[in-house]
């Protein structure tokens, strides 16, 4: 297999990792310091050694886990890191203990105690306290100065939690409402050394602390790895944390890898990279210098081939993760407003159309979504109706009302809003006699949505909508979309976010921005806006799953008849290892499908 020119640049760029520039010294054997109470893992036990090589989308730009957000490069080296109260077992969906042990809820619902493991030591070996989680959310989560970006999303009812040590190993949170997400958005936060970091805030410089300038053994965190060494624009080189805190059931501490290498490519050429490593290499190390990928997390519908290929003669092992988060959907601008010049933001008669719900359900009767599925995608897509993943069984209501394919219901649909071909040159017209015409928008450099837009056009043309396809720059189309509203129809996707409801308030609730089809409404425009709403703000106001539910349910049901959103297909998503790595479980729910579970993973063979 010949590398690719985007490949061969990105091996030429990474060069050996040994002594130099920004290199962690030898780290000390962890003897003669006790174990704190550890998690033990109910893992496979595997057997320690070897170097983890993962290839990140780019390259990071810090390893300050205020900046690092939660996607990304900086993300994807930061989570090994840093360590939360709670951790997320991705493949039940579950909360699970992390540096707490334990936790509890008094019957306000809102006054929430966390004990702190015994013995909890950051890398650097200081003492892992209540006094990091109070400093972590008082000085800097919940402080604009140093967390612009996003203290208001720790609000609760536009107030912030108290946060307070009881001693050492405790800490409790009273939050002013009761907030069903709580766990996962608050405890999932990690935790921050504040005997490093304290003195970076006094003297506010927190956002440039942990840069990738910093000598590696000034970083100092309390997740499976710690950093060893930094080449900045190339590749970022951990080691085990001897601190970490998970042990395997045989008392061993985890993680097995000695060392995780992560280096800057893109998505194709850590496929490319991938493949070379496992697939078509009968020597891996033949590869220059450091050039590997063990893992490839990122699989779309139109790399799966080689995949496959590999897969079947045991080169690999390949796994098929469903339809994930990852959604396409088209809708109606339902805003009312002006430009600056005073002119709609979409013409009377067509926003007359697109409020009527049985327009939108006859548009969605109209896509032959298999016929995408089977054309585009090669089979490597599911026709999806609805706004939760039938996948998802804790929180999807699979009794909705569904529009699918059927011509025939959405002429009937359009018949009876008045819609008719009159003067028979296969465009309806409206009762007032205007043509049933409007302009339909999605991004250009996108061969998938291109097509399924030229398809999905091509399907409304059949039932008598004229959708005048326009295919623009990424950019250009967001600017519609969140700024000057200048559009009638649009297929874009959305994907990721948590499993939970209130991952999707900010698409849900009519004040929220990406309440794509008419953005942060001053009141709901809309009675069924309106219900979405009182529902959305119940539903984090218990913590009863039942109740809970039950709200969502009904929020389901209200989406599906009316359609604000209009789902077409999801992608089949998949991942891939090299075949000796014990311990994968893989999840649709991440990004990191493989590795969200990296302590736990280990090479089968030496």
């Amino acid at each position: 297999m010949k590398l690719s020119p985007l490949l061969l640049m990105t091996v030429a760029s990474l060069g050996w990792f040994g002594a130099g520039c920004g290199e962690r010294p030898a780290r000390q054997p962890d003897v003669g310091r006790p174990l704190p109470t550890p998690l033990v893992s109910q893992c496979e036990p595997g057997q320690p050694g070897g170097r983890l090589h993962l290839v990140t989308s780019g390259t990071p730009q810090t390893l300050n886990p205020v900046l690092a957000g939660d996607g990304g490069a900086a993300h994807a080296v930061v989570r090994l890191l840093f360590a939360p109260l709670v951790q997320i077992d991705f493949s039940t969906q579950q909360p699970t203990p992390g540096l707490a042990e334990s936790w509890s809820v008094e019957a306000d619902q809102k006054t929430w105690t966390f004990r702190l493991r015994p013995g909890l030591r950051w890398s650097d070996g200081h003492p892992l306290t209540a006094d990091d989680v109070v400093f972590t959310w008082n000085d800097v989560m919940f402080n604009p100065e140093v967390n612009a970006w996003s203290h208001d999303l720790f609000e609760i009812g536009g107030a912030r939690c108290s946060v307070t040590k009881l001693d050492e190993q405790t800490v409790r949170f009273v939050t002013p409402e009761v907030f069903a997400p709580f766990l996962e958005l608050f405890g999932g936060v990690p935790v921050l050394p504040a005997h490093t970091l304290g003195p970076a805030v006094r003297e506010r410089r927190l956002l440039s602390a942990y840069s990738l300038q910093t000598r590696p053994e000034k970083i100092v965190g309390a997740g499976p790895f710690s950093v060893k060494e930094i080449q900045p624009g190339r590749a970022v080189l951990l080691e085990r944390n001897p601190e970490y805190w998970v042990v395997d059931r045989q008392n061993r501490r985890l993680p097995y890898f000695d060392e995780v290498l992560l280096t800057a490519a893109s998505g194709a050429a850590g496929a490319a990279l991938f493949l070379a490593t496992h697939a078509a290499l009968p020597h891996p190390a033949e590869l220059p210098g450091e050039a590997r990928n063990d893992v490839f997390e990122t699989g779309r519908p139109e790399n799966f081939g080689p995949f496959r290929t590999a897969a079947d003669v045991g080169q690999i092992r390949l796994a098929e993760l469903g339809s994930g988060t990852e959604r396409d959907f088209l809708w109606f601008n339902l805003n009312p407003g002006q430009n600056a010049a005073g002119q709609p933001y979409v013409n009377a008669a067509r926003r007359h159309w697109f409020q009527n719900r049985k327009f939108r359900q006859a548009v969605s009767c109209a896509i032959d979504r298999d016929r995408i599925v089977r054309e585009v995608y090669g089979g490597r897509a599911r026709a999806i109706h609805t706004f939760v993943s039938t996948e998802d069984h804790r929180w999807n209501n699979p009794d909705v009302p569904i529009f699918a394919y059927n011509p025939e219901q959405g002429r009937a649909l359009l018949a009876e809003i008045g819609f008719a071909d009159r003067d028979g040159d296969g465009v309806l017209e409206d009762a007032n006699g205007k043509k049933a015409q409007f302009t339909f928008y999605s991004n250009a450099g996108n061969p998938l949505r291109e097509r399924c837009a030229a398809l999905i056009a091509e399907d409304l043309g059949k039932l008598g909508l004229q959708a005048d396809l326009q295919l623009l720059p990424f950019t250009e189309l967001l600017d519609r979309i969140s700024r000057t509203f200048a559009y009638d129809c649009i297929l874009m996707g959305l994907g990721g976010g948590g499993a939970d409801p209130a991952a999707q308030i900010h698409v849900l609730k009519s004040s929220g921005p990406l309440h794509q089809w008419f953005p942060q409404q001053p009141a709901p425009a809309t009675v069924w806006e309106a219900r979405i709403d009182a529902l959305m703000d119940a539903q984090v106001r218990t913590l009863d799953y039942t109740a809970r539910k039950r709200a969502f349910d009904e929020v389901q049901a209200i989406l599906a008849e009316e359609l604000p959103m209009i789902y077409t297909v999801a992608p089949l998503q998949f991942a891939a290892a090299r075949t000796d790595l014990g311990n994968l479980r893989p999840s649709e729910f991440t990004p990191f499908r493989l590795t969200w579970n990296i302590a736990e993973l280990y090479f089968k063979q030496p």
